[in-house]
């Protein structure tokens, strides 16, 4: 298969979908790789990198979009891409579909065959793809919340750990999924007072059992979020529901009753946001606020940090690559379960019911698609 590695466009987005040592493994199996010039100098890897691995270097996007078969990314494609994609071309990479419209109706409308990380589902539930990037969000969501809580950001101007005789910050994290077990273990260890949320019983007492004393574990619902809001100093929005809008457990009235400087960390902003005043922002301007509480809510945190993100990514991906492209798409997805979730948007049809109800789009069974109904 031919593969094709843009380089990301997105806003301050420093990742790459695959390191050096991922494109190696891809050309063992006899693939032809094309990399987009420069596209991992913001994680560290050169072209040259690229070359001895076994990949041929594309000076410009037009040119690996052209030719590629298989088009690995890390983040959505943006509107410059959009007139780029062609029909039937296989696009595996984070989408988030359930938080734009534009996006999805552009994908059906290129009739591109869309496989998005953060639905690809093991069958106990868990999310391969989407779990190394939670992983590094949850931790960063820590990091960037202490940051704005200093003065000079507009924060409350509290330490989170506190010191001797000065009590630390109190930090609510709403899921206690993957983010929010990243996000509590952080803020644990830099010696906050930590309460974590979340709606499964059973998930609590996991938690309760391999948290630090610091934690706290409270059953989520709306009275209890609406007192807790009032007197904590980071509030980290870590809910998840594959492939759908996120719920918005902090509402605008909510806000009023926070104190002023108290941060605001949306890791959900990607499927809309669990807080309702939540909007997407960017690395260059991360922040805002309203009622006197700073929001921080950028849509691709690991992007911050490439390095690191990349090979966590690279380690994830590459197995499921390597299905899609011995096989091709319509024979991994058929010997996948997993894979075959990932499919979202296939040659202009919606197959992912989170998306179609987040847009009442009309909703194509998958079994149609693989079964060829429509030609691929």
């Amino acid at each position: 298969m031919v593969i094709g590695v843009p380089k990301e466009i997105k806003n301050n987005e420093n990742r790459v979908a695959l390191t050096p040592a991922g494109v190696q493994e891809l050309v063992k199996f006899n693939h032809t790789l094309y990399v987009q010039s420069t596209a991992g100098i913001g994680s560290g890897f050169s072209d040259d990198e690229y070359r001895a691995a076994g990949a041929e270097i594309l000076p410009t996007i037009e040119d690996v979009y052209g030719i590629a078969d298989m088009i690995m990314k890390v983040k959505e494609p943006i509107a410059p891409e959009y007139g780029l994609i062609r029909e039937n071309q296989l696009l595996f990479t984070y989408f988030h579909f359930a938080s734009s419209r534009e996006l999805t109706e552009a994908m059906i409308e290129r009739r591109a065959v869309c496989l998005a990380y953060e639905t690809v589902e093991k069958a106990d539930r868990s999310l391969p793809l989407l779990i190394p990037m939670s992983e590094v969000a949850g931790r960063m969501a820590i990091q960037e919340g202490a940051k704005y809580l200093e003065k000079p950001l507009k924060g409350r101007g509290i330490l989170l750990g506190g010191v001797p005789g000065v009590p630390p910050a109190k930090v609510l994290i709403l899921g206690g999924g993957v983010v929010g077990t990243q996000a509590a273990k952080m803020a644990a260890g830099l010696g906050a007072q930590v309460t974590i949320l979340d709606v499964s019983l059973p998930r609590l007492r996991y938690l309760s059992d391999i948290m630090p004393a610091n934690v706290i574990t409270r059953m989520s619902n709306d009275y209890t979020i609406r007192e807790l809001v009032k007197d904590h100093d980071l509030i980290v929005g870590a809910v998840l529901i594959p492939g759908a809008k996120a719920p918005n457990l902090i509402t605008r009235d909510m806000l009023k009753t926070m104190r002023p400087g108290t941060v605001l960390v949306d890791v959900a902003v990607d499927q809309g946001g669990c807080i309702e005043t939540c909007k997407p922002t960017t690395h260059e301007n991360p922040t805002y606020i309203i009622d006197d509480v700073v929001h921080y809510c950028v849509a691709n945190m690991p992007g911050a940090v490439p390095y690191t993100s990349t090979q966590a990514l690279t380690n994830a991906t590459l197995p499921y690559a390597l299905q899609l492209a011995n096989k091709g798409w319509q024979q991994a997805c058929q010997d996948s379960a997993e894979l075959r979730l990932g499919l979202n948007v296939v040659q202009g049809e919606v197959v992912y019911q989170g998306v179609s109800d987040a847009f009442n789009l009309p909703y194509t069974p998958l079994e149609r698609v693989m079964s060829g109904a429509y030609s691929s």
